[in-house]
């Protein structure tokens, strides 16, 4: 998305595009606080990766488990309260890593840490889908896509720099982190209750005899009301779930590289460390241009060829890594595009998402779509761990260019049962 296309935005809308892109960031650097520094964490806890990959996997678990309680949070009660509190506890929980003296005390934190990462994309995807038209959506998800990917691609840095040049720990790093999460909690408090209406803060009730969902209803569902109604709509809706299993196998592969491509260099290409670390910042860097790109592109073309090209992409070059034939410097370039191309396919996702969700179901539906991106998170770690403690980074990383192979597959599928279809220009009923 140009700057210039960002200047025609409604001011509303650039508001909480802002506010809610650099909530993504923040969340999004909590999510890889540990990838940077897993050969230091292992040494000082005296933890094996596949340990490690394990409480990474509780981490996204626990995010998992939550999804879905976030999601009726906004779509029932208060998407500011939703917001503020995955901020919080975030913080809170990097505060706990910064401070664990035992392994015991790091799977602490990764939980509570987990549990207020959980609250970001119901909280986010809702703001930006009443803040913005269905004609500019794909692009201002592909800017939201774009933080975050910078949030992605910031802890590496700030570990490094904090490290190397001012001779501090990656304690006092992660400690740097909360407190920014922590200060934005309160900065994005403020700016949602003084400069976004409440029509966009609360959340979409509507009268389910309507069919467009366009009446209000005066009276609030009881939770079980919704909880029923809620099971009933995902069970009859095969389009959000297949988008959920669509972004589960896709998280599997992506946090496959994540997790485990600095090691991989560092161990098996002998990369020096900080290399190696800055390289999963450059990955990410390189993610956030193919996201604009692929926004850009959702907004013109179907969505489906979209993915399943991108993940054709990302095998082919996780294949390279895997085969050991690549001198050091091209496995790092190797690395980073194969890393980073899978993002040309998460905005058409999203708005797929979108654009099949009726007004009072978004928090929910892109809390389905984010239980298979957390599921995927939550595999991928301790799998991909124990296969390399057991095979060797060879067979894991071909491991996963199997699984990128399955989003292909997954996105040739749905152009099979869908067709064009697929790329709806209309908000779908609940049953759709």
């Amino acid at each position: 998305m140009s700057f210039r296309s960002l200047r025609t935005l409604p001011r509303e809308a650039l508001v909480v595009l802002s506010l809610v892109s650099g909530s993504h960031v923040i969340n999004h650097m909590y999510l890889v606080l540990f990838p940077p520094i897993l050969g230091v964490l292992a040494t000082e806890f005296d933890v094996t990766l596949a340990t490690l990959g394990f409480a990474m996997g509780a981490q996204a678990f626990v995010n998992t488990v939550f999804q879905l309680p976030f999601g009726y949070l906004s779509d029932t009660y208060d998407r500011t309260l939703t917001l503020s509190l995955c901020l919080v506890l975030g913080s809170l929980g990097a505060f706990v890593l910064a401070a664990a003296p035992t392994f015991e005390w790091l799977l602490v934190g990764q939980i509570l840490l987990g549990v207020g990462v959980a609250g970001h994309h119901p909280a986010h995807y809702p703001l930006l889908a009443d803040a913005t038209t269905k004609t500019n959506r794909g692009r201002v998800f592909s800017v939201h896509g774009f933080a975050g990917n910078v949030g992605f691609a910031a802890p590496p840095v700030v570990i490094v720099a904090l490290t190397s040049i001012t001779g501090l720990s990656w304690r006092h790093a992660f400690a740097v982190i909360g407190g920014v999460g922590l200060l934005y909690a309160i900065l994005a408090v403020f700016v949602l209750l003084r400069y976004v209406p409440r029509t966009v803060r609360r959340p979409n009730v509507v009268n389910d005899s309507v069919a467009g969902g366009d009446a209000t209803s005066t009276e609030t569902p009881s939770l079980a009301d919704r909880l029923r109604s809620g099971v009933v709509a995902l069970l009859d809706s095969p389009k959000i779930l297949a988008l959920g299993l669509l972004a589960l196998v896709a998280s599997t592969a992506m946090w496959g590289i994540t997790s485990f491509v600095v090691t991989l260099l560092e161990q098996g290409y002998g990369v020096e460390s900080s290399t190696a670390s800055l390289t999963l910042s450059v990955m990410f860097g390189v993610g956030a241009v193919f996201m604009l790109v692929g926004g850009d592109l959702s907004d013109r073309f179907a969505p489906a060829p979209l993915i399943l090209g991108s993940y054709v992409l990302v095998a082919a070059f996780v294949v390279l890594l895997a085969s050991f034939v690549l001198p050091p410097s091209a496995a790092v370039v190797a690395a980073v595009v194969g890393g980073s191309v899978g993002s040309l396919s998460t905005p058409a996702r999203d708005k797929l998402a979108d654009v099949l969700s009726a007004r009072a179901d978004l928090g929910r539906n892109f809390a389905v779509v984010t239980v298979g991106i957390m599921v995927g998170s939550t595999v991928a770690p301790p799998l991909f761990g124990v296969l390399i403690e057991v095979f060797g980074f060879r067979v894991a990383f071909a491991s996963i260019a199997v699984v990128a192979l399955g989003v292909a597959a997954v996105a040739g599928g749905i152009v099979v049962r869908w067709g064009d279809g697929y790329s709806l220009s209309e908000p779908a009923t609940a049953g759709d």
